[in-house]
């Protein structure tokens, strides 16, 4: 039986030993992201939960942060990777110095506004009324280019500012005339106070107006120029991280919605699921920065136009390396 035993302990120890190896291998990224609920922290449960990362030779810690701890966080360079990069904050930050680009695309651009008021009927009818928002946000900025082409005179709006966390308590409790949000704050909201209203932005025939195109990038991951420039054989495996944990949640709405909302109800994880499998609103669109370039430039024109951009972002923050 000696003999046995001593092989079946080098077979061990060999096992051991290629699985030691094996995960030495994994490239350790620390990736910044929004908290939950966010877009951002949509997909990160997915790919650890699915093994994505290690699948492509990655070890990601991604790393959740409110919305100002993570642009601080992600600017200064503390962080070298954003997962929960809004393009025209991308763009802003190239404006003010910081040399970052935008590797590629997660989703696409939708937001809301909601009332339960019935005097309000359109977007035009909350000039002079008071509207519940997270005015720092891309997403405000956005809905504000998407108002303007409308007719409205968005300076005429009083804004009640808030954190994103707060948006959909001021729903919920009618604490204002109207609340502008996006997803998946908006299922959340709907899942517990079905009768809300949507007030129509018309976001596909204003965007295909000016843009010539549905698609709105919106939602990203971003890096460091620098540490692209040092990293350029991980990009693609991050791509493909994020594109296979894309494909998976397509694929498999009600056990993705499990991941990404641990602690909600059986209720709430249908709503998320539902969203997947329809995706109007979610928006999942995950394509390389250099897919969308042209759709990129075309928001970062949206932007300037309501002067939140002072000036139109370098070439730089649309990623064109390799991502195969």
């Amino acid at each position: 039986m000696k003999p046995l035993k001593i092989g079946l302990g080098l077979l061990l120890a060999a096992a051991l030993s290629t699985s030691a190896a094996s995960a030495q291998e994994l490239q350790k990224l620390s990736i910044v992201i929004f908290g939950q609920p966010s877009l951002g922290a949509f997909l990160p449960p997915v790919i650890k939960a699915q093994k994505l990362d290690e699948k492509n030779g990655l070890s990601i810690d991604f790393q959740e942060r409110t919305p100002d701890a993570y642009t601080a966080q992600f600017n200064s360079g503390e962080f070298q990777l954003g997962g929960s990069a809004a393009l025209l904050t991308v763009g802003l930050a190239d404006i003010r110095g910081v040399k970052v680009t935008y590797l590629f695309n997660l989703f696409d651009f939708w937001g809301t506004v909601v009332t339960s008021r019935p005097e309000i009927k359109s977007i035009k009818d909350l000039q002079g009324k008071d509207l519940a928002a997270a005015k720092g946000t891309t997403n405000y900025v956005m809905f504000d280019w998407f108002a303007r082409q409308l007719g409205v005179d968005t300076s005429k709006f009083s804004v009640v500012n808030t954190a994103t966390p707060g948006l959909v308590g001021y729903a919920l409790a009618d604490r204002a005339s109207a609340v502008q949000l996006w997803e998946p704050a908006y299922t959340a909201l709907h899942a517990k106070k079905p009768d809300i209203r949507m007030l129509d932005l018309k976001i596909q025939e204003s965007w295909q107006k000016a843009a010539g195109s549905h698609s709105i990038p919106y939602l990203g991951v971003a890096a460091h120029v620098d540490w692209a420039e040092k990293n350029k054989n991980l990009i693609p495996k991050l791509y493909a991280a994020y594109k296979e944990a894309g494909q998976w949640t397509a694929a498999h709405p009600d056990e993705a919605a499990k991941l990404i909302m641990p602690k909600g109800n059986d209720e709430d994880r249908k709503a998320i699921a539902d969203l997947i499998r329809a995706n109007e609103r979610l928006g999942m669109n995950i394509r390389t920065a250099a897919d969308v370039g042209k759709e990129i430039k075309s928001v970062y024109e949206a932007g300037k136009s309501i002067a939140f951009l002072p000036s139109m972002p370098s070439d730089a923050t649309i990623y064109n390396g390799p991502m195969q």
